[in-house]
């Protein structure tokens, strides 16, 4: 199904308690959806969905991720194929892992972690690994496809995507909004941006040459911040009612936090709460969303290959009222 055009709802010009959108629970959800469909995949086919995740060097927050991807897959019935490759893999060794899984038809999924050391050419690298196949939704065709009018991608990023979903099934209005996206990454900013044209918002990028910020971050009915900067968003910069979603995790000291640490995004949550009307925690939202989506891309590639069709937009899990 195509990403559905949502009621457009009122805007209050005053300071609001924001509603806190839980992405916990809509990706628990969206997993119990899933784990249902890959049941019914295998007793349809006799087959199991396959990803194969591919990380690259040591760098101990892409671990992290790959491991919690791969508990997630295993949640849900989907069988999980990991490649370690040491930092300095070169070019042929990675290209050649990537033309075999191309050729293996139990691997309907195929990530690799990002980012890459820098000796690698990310574009070389993302482009190798075919369309059916690309389940994060970096290829350059897939990107592309984002902004053709009438034409689909095989996949939306998966990111990108989970904030979309978060969206409507928040009943956020998005057509006839206008959208601020604060980031410009092909993983989070350009796809975003792409996505929230074709459901009709008009939509300002911003980055870091971006002068007078905050006048423009005001004018926001949604704010997407993906700018790899704790805290940068503080309450000022919101426009009272404004839907915030914060992409940023960053770990910063606390003494009196375990571990030393605490989790923050690119909004100061204290004071952003006060004013929008709808915001993301951090922890516990848009992260959780990805991981859902990954699944679902995932699940979606099995039913490409083995079924002959799948819609790149996933379908709502069973209906439940809006959080």
């Amino acid at each position: 199904m195509k990403p559905r055009a949502l009621r457009r709802g009122s805007h209050e010009e005053r300071p609001v308690a924001a509603r806190i959108l839980d992405g916990r629970a809509m990706a628990d959800r969206w997993r119990a959806w899933v784990k249902a469909q890959v049941a019914a995949f295998r007793d349809r086919t006799g087959r199991v969905p396959g990803l194969a995740t591919i990380l690259i060097g040591d760098h101990p927050a892409s671990q992290s991720y790959v491991r919690a991807k791969q508990r997630a897959c295993a949640e849900v019935g989907i069988r999980t194929l990991h490649h370690h490759l040491p930092g300095e893999a070169d070019r042929r060794t990675v290209l050649g892992l990537l033309g075999r899984l191309a050729d293996d038809p139990e691997v309907h999924g195929i990530l690799v972690q990002l980012p890459l050391p820098p000796h690698l050419d990310e574009e070389e690298i993302l482009g190798a690994i075919p369309l059916e196949k690309d389940v994060d939704g970096f290829h350059p065709w897939n990107i592309g496809r984002l902004g053709l009018k009438g034409r689909d991608p095989y996949f939306v990023p998966c990111t990108p995507l989970g904030i979309l979903t978060m969206l409507q099934e928040a009943q956020i209005p998005i057509a006839g909004r206008r959208a601020v996206v604060l980031g410009r990454s092909r993983i989070v900013g350009l796809p975003m941006a792409l996505l929230l044209l074709r459901l009709d918002a008009t939509v300002t990028v911003c980055h870091s040459r971006t002068p007078h910020l905050a006048e423009v971050t005001r004018q926001a009915d949604l704010l997407i911040v993906a700018a790899g900067r704790p805290g940068l968003v503080r309450g000022e910069m919101v426009r009272p009612g404004a839907a915030v979603i914060d992409v940023g995790i960053h770990r910063v000291p606390d003494p009196q936090a375990p571990g030393g640490y605490r989790l923050v995004g690119d909004v100061v949550f204290e004071e952003v709460i006060q004013v929008a009307g709808a915001l993301t925690p951090v922890p516990g939202g848009v992260g959780p969303m990805t991981v859902a989506m990954l699944l679902v891309n995932t699940l979606k590639a099995a039913q490409r290959q083995v079924e002959g069709s799948a819609s790149p937009w996933p379908e709502p899990p069973p209906a439940t009222a809006p959080l």
